[in-house]
């Protein structure tokens, strides 16, 4: 038979008795990532998919759990559009908000409210060390642009020196072209200049760059720790800078590759925020001196490693019933990305106390969520609706 054939028996078996759930774990995924997503329900105690919908709605979550007065328990993220289903749906369930996702949550708060004060990440930069004198340089008695030493100056003599060499020998340009495989322009000109610092001119040694305005600037970047020739590129070019990226990536390339010493860079926003959120004992030494020292010369990020490790106990020991003195807490300080947090929690106060307390969690529904992708993926492009809810259900 064809492989339309299979497809079409495989729509058309039954779908799999299951029971009614008592607990159960919702969550999305995408039938065209960015545009289109549907709904996965599972038994988080069976660990089985029970249904897929067609799409994320509150009105088609709200329905289904409708028809199944049974379900005690729902597990979500916290989505609105999630939590408007399981209310209106299931208004006898209680919903548990998945403490993955708080913690998620937490993570990029505490990573805006680490940006908010980078400059206190300078006082991890050490002071850059005296540098080295210059070694003199030499001073071409000929007064050339071009010093002894210079590729092209040294290869430019050698080669007028060789063809002044063969013209005294007696030879011809046209001879000395062939021989040195040089075009007859070329020859002209060697032949032609008396010496060779002659043929110097007009070269682009010496002369200004769209760059030396913005040098001074680049220098300051540079020793405040960027050293990152694309980032510092898209800043002067808001400044009226109309050369090329390539200018100031040779700029920094000959910062990097010069002998002085170079001052080290600033860990970033995101680096701090992860010493911040892993737990002390599993930090280095290093690591813990340099938070230490951004602890002790910036207050905010030092209050804001207090409610982080305090919400990590809440959330590792299942002490949700602290988590209205935590927001009280995050309140008094000034961290407004924590500020933005704690108000969407207190929106979502009841689900996320349950998820601090009790133990079901979304990670049932993660699973199927991975697998629902490769199943997409086995069926390159035949992963209809209907097509792929029959192969989630019959699972085994």
């Amino acid at each position: 038979m064809s492989r339309s054939t299979v497809l079409r028996l495989a729509e058309a078996l039954p779908d799999p008795e299951v029971p009614a759930p008592r607990v159960v774990g919702v969550d999305e995924y995408a039938t065209r990532k960015g545009r289109h997503y549907g709904t996965v329900l599972a038994d988080v105690e069976s660990r089985r998919p029970v249904d897929l919908l067609p799409d994320r709605e509150a009105s088609t979550l709200a329905a289904w759990l409708a028809k199944r007065p049974g379900v005690e328990v729902v597990c979500r993220d916290r989505a609105p559009f999630f939590a408007e289903g399981a209310t209106v749906g299931a208004p006898q369930a209680v919903q548990v908000a998945d403490r993955w996702h708080l913690w998620h949550n937490l993570s990029e708060a505490a990573e805006r409210c680490v940006a908010d004060h980078r400059g206190c990440l300078q006082v991890l930069v050490p002071v850059p060390a005296q540098p080295a004198p210059e070694p003199e340089r030499f001073e071409d008695p000929s007064g050339s642009p071009w010093p002894r030493g210079h590729r092209f100056a040294d290869r430019t003599r050698a080669k007028h020196a060789t063809v002044h060499e063969l013209l005294a020998a007696g030879l011809s340009r046209r001879a000395i072209g062939r021989q040195l495989r040089m075009t007859s322009r070329t020859v002209r000109l060697l032949a032609d200049a008396a010496a060779p610092e002659e043929l110097f001119h007009g070269q682009r040694q010496g002369r200004p760059s769209k760059l030396d305005p913005f040098k001074p600037y680049l220098d300051d970047r540079w020793n405040q720790g960027c050293t990152n020739a694309w980032a510092v590129w898209e800043e002067i070019v808001p400044l009226c800078y109309r050369g090329s990226y390539q200018r100031v990536r040779a700029y920094f390339r000959e910062k990097r590759l010069s002998p002085g010493p170079v001052t080290a860079r600033p860990p970033s926003p995101r680096v701090v925020a992860g010493w911040i959120l892993r737990r002390p004992e599993t930090l280095t030494e290093t690591e813990h001196l340099r938070l230490k020292a951004v602890l002790v010369h910036c207050p905010e990020p030092d209050a804001l490693t207090g409610h982080v490790r305090s919400f990590g106990q809440m959330l590792t020991e299942r002490q949700g019933e602290r988590l209205p003195q935590w927001l009280d807490a995050v309140r008094q300080d000034d961290l407004p990305g924590l500020h933005t947090l704690a108000a969407g929690i207190d929106r979502d106060r009841d689900a996320v106390i349950a998820g601090l307390t009790l133990p079901w969690s979304s990670g049932v529904v993660e699973g199927h969520v991975n697998r629902i992708k490769m199943l997409k993926r086995q069926m390159f492009g035949r992963a209809g609706f209907a097509l792929l809810r029959k192969r989630v259900l019959l699972y085994s």
